[in-house]
């Protein structure tokens, strides 16, 4: 059974004129300009409003809302790094974690960062976790001067580390409660060493005017599924004269994500997906499973992506706050006084409590960090198990 209230939350108010499509109508009002598109759904719709600013590429704010009952309060959910609100939060399509949290009770907000509309020279030299923070910033104010609402900022990833960063410069009485899924704060020792090589070696991509890159997910998973016997450009560790599979590669991009090359690949403890890679004879004989999230929901999930750009700023930011420093940027982890509940993966970001740890040690002993055996990076939104696993964790 889920809980429909605690002392974080107001009990809903009684259905009435606030809830659906009349409740949609003020939150498109109180945006501003945009096109918005609604979709209804069973007990449930949906807006997504691109924010039209005159900036390059808007932010996108979607709207879950229950037509049933009012909303006793809101959960602001923050995607992962080149992820957007539909990739991460709305997939698999009826058993999603928006549509988990709206069961409870609360208004879905989804806040999708400008770089998913964007094209590469769209996305500027100054895109970090400041820029980010102001536009989510922006829409809070907004639907808090129509909603009155106590509320949440829930992310996933780099979208977690958002939310605490928001959390951190946030003093309003009706923030309640940061729910952060498997991200990391900063490391100790020789890790924390790793972190701040990792921040120089964006920095030094800004200089060159590298201001932002595509990971390839979305292409890999897309030829796993399209042609997996097909033969990949990528080497094969046992014979790097040989390659991949279409399948093999993706499902060990998957698994075996920390084993690949990139700046940043080293932060996952093994993988995005928790599964199983065996090399074969040859690469056609590999033997590669997937233990919780199937591919056919990376494939959802990755194909609901607009540009699938992650800044190197946001990047830079990012690894900065690892490094702990207090170097090119850091999170005022004193400054967050609300509920925080941080629930990492296993096989994701690990067993890393040194965030959690330096809010605790300021004073705020509203603070739960917990780690989910078994687990991989994106299994904690996406695995078909998540909802009995990882999200009832994220309750009041």
């Amino acid at each position: 059974m889920e809980r429909e209230h605690s002392e974080s939350w107001p009990a809903a108010p009684a259905a009435g004129p606030v809830r659906g499509v009349g409740l949609l109508t003020r939150i498109e009002r109180a945006l501003g300009t945009g096109t918005a598109a609604y979709l209804p759904g069973d007990g449930w719709i949906r807006l997504t409003l691109p924010l039209d600013d005159g900036g390059p590429a808007p932010v996108t704010v979607d709207v879950v809302a229950d037509t049933v009952r009012a909303p006793r309060g809101i959960a602001y959910l923050l995607p992962g790094g080149g992820l957007n609100f539909a990739a991460d939060f709305f997939t698999p399509g009826r058993d999603n974690l928006a549509h988990h949290l709206r069961r409870q009770g609360l208004l879905v907000v989804g806040v999708t960062p400008r770089e998913d509309a964007a094209r590469p020279e769209e996305v500027g030299a100054d895109s970090g976790l400041a820029a980010h923070r102001r536009d989510l910033a922006g829409v809070v104010a907004a639907l808090d001067s129509v909603l009155g609402l106590p509320y949440a900022y829930a992310g996933h990833s780099a979208g977690a580390a958002l939310a605490l960063d928001a959390a951190s410069h946030d003093p309003s009485e009706r923030l309640r409660r940061v729910l952060v899924l498997d991200t990391t704060g900063p490391y100790a020792g020789d890790l924390a060493e790793r972190a701040a090589a990792t921040r120089e070696v964006y920095e030094e991509q800004l200089a060159r005017g590298v201001h932002a890159a595509d990971p390839g997910l979305a292409a890999l998973v897309a030829r796993a599924v399209a042609d997996p016997s097909g033969v990949s450009e990528a080497p094969w560790p046992p014979d790097p004269a040989q390659r991949f599979t279409h399948a093999g590669l993706a499902h060990f991009a998957l698994v075996r994500t920390a084993a690949l090359p990139g700046p940043a690949n080293w932060i996952h403890r093994r993988g995005h997906g928790a599964g199983e890679y065996v090399f074969g004879a040859s690469p056609a004989e590999d033997r590669f499973a997937l233990h919780h999230t199937p591919l056919a929901v990376w494939h959802a999930a990755t194909s609901a992506l607009g540009s699938g750009l992650v800044p190197t700023a946001l990047m830079r930011d990012l690894a900065a706050v690892w490094a702990g420093d207090g170097k090119a940027y850091g999170i005022a982890w004193e400054r967050i006084r609300c509920e925080v509940v941080w629930v990492n993966t296993e096989l994701g970001r690990g067993d890393e409590p040194l965030g959690a740890e330096l809010i605790r040690a300021a004073g705020n002993d509203r603070v739960r960090f917990a780690v989910v055996p078994g687990y991989g990076h994106g299994d904690a939104v996406w695995s078909r198990t998540a909802a009995a696993d990882v999200w009832p964790l994220l309750r009041d």
